[in-house]
C-alpha cells in the first residue's frame, strides 16, 4: 500500500505559482494544481504529495496543528503569527520587505512624544520598536496603511514594500528597513520525527534545485 500523501500547504496566489513552478523543475507533474478548478485539496502523485490551498496565516495554521505536514508562506506571516514549526528552506522567491514609512520629510525620530504607527503587522512592528526601546502606539488597520498618515492617524506605517511606488504615488517615503522577507518551507514539528526521511529527501531536493538556479544565474 502507497504511503499517505505528503501534505503541503500553499499560499494561493503568486506563492502557490512559485512552488509549483518548483516542484516542476523537479521533475512533478502538477497538472491537477493548474486544473483546480475550484477544489482545494490536489494530488501530485508522481511526488506523493497533496497540496493544499489556504491562505497564508491558514497555512501555518495547518501545518502547527499537523493536519499538513509542510507549508510555503512568506516570512512576514511567519514573523507576525510566531507558530511551532520548524523553517526549513529560504526558497528565495516572494521576495520583499517591511518597512518603516512616513510622509516625505517627515522627521520621524525627533521629539520625545509617544509615535503612533498604523500597520497590518502589529507583533512585527512592536518587535522592531522595542529593539529601538522607543514606546509607541500600534492601530492595527486592515485595508490601505498609507491612508493612516495621510489623515492624520498616525505618525508612520509599518507594512510590506517591494516596490515603494505605492508609497511615492500617497507623498509617503522609507524611513528605515525592518526585516526581509521571502518565501520559506515550514515543517510540522511531529512529521518531521514521523516522516523525517521523506521530509529531508524532498528538502533536499528542493535545496539542490535553488542552489542550482543561483548558480545558473
Amino acid at each position: 500500500m502507497m504511503d499517505q500523501p505528503l501534505r503541503i500547504a500553499l499560499t494561493k496566489g503568486r506563492l502557490e505559482k512559485d512552488t509549483v513552478a518548483l516542484f516542476e523543475s523537479l521533475g512533478y507533474d502538477c497538472t491537477a494544481v493548474h486544473e483546480k478548478g475550484r477544489r482545494l485539496i490536489l494530488p501530485i502523485p508522481d511526488g506523493n504529495l497533496e497540496v493544499v490551498l489556504a491562505k497564508a496565516a491558514d497555512v501555518i495554521t495547518y501545518v502547527e496543528h499537523g493536519v499538513c505536514d509542510m507549508g510555503v508562506v512568506g516570512k512576514d506571516t511567519l514573523m507576525e503569527m510566531n507558530g511551532k514549526l520548524f523553517e526549513m528552506v529560504n526558497l528565495g522567491f516572494g521576495k520583499c520587505k517591511f518597512a518603516l514609512a512616513a510622509k516625505k520629510d517627515y522627521p520621524f525620530y525627533d521629539g520625545f512624544g509617544v509615535k503612533t504607527i498604523a500597520t497590518k503587522y502589529p507583533n512585527v512592528t512592536r518587535s522592531f520598536f522595542e529593539r529601538k526601546n522607543m514606546d509607541v502606539d500600534i492601530v492595527k488597520i486592515e485595508g490601505s496603511v498609507e491612508l493612516a498618515p495621510l489623515l492624520g492617524l498616525a505618525d508612520g506605517i509599518v507594512d510590506i514594500v517591494e516596490t515603494g511606488t505605492t508609497l511615492k504615488e500617497n507623498g509617503l517615503e522609507v524611513v528605515e528597513d525592518v526585516a526581509q522577507i521571502s518565501a520559506r518551507l515550514i515543517v510540522n514539528t511531529v512529521s518531521l520525527k514521523m516522516r523525517q526521511k521523506e521530509i529531508e529527501a524532498l528538502v533536499r531536493k528542493v535545496e539542490e534545485q535553488i542552489n542550482d538556479q543561483k548558480n545558473h544565474m
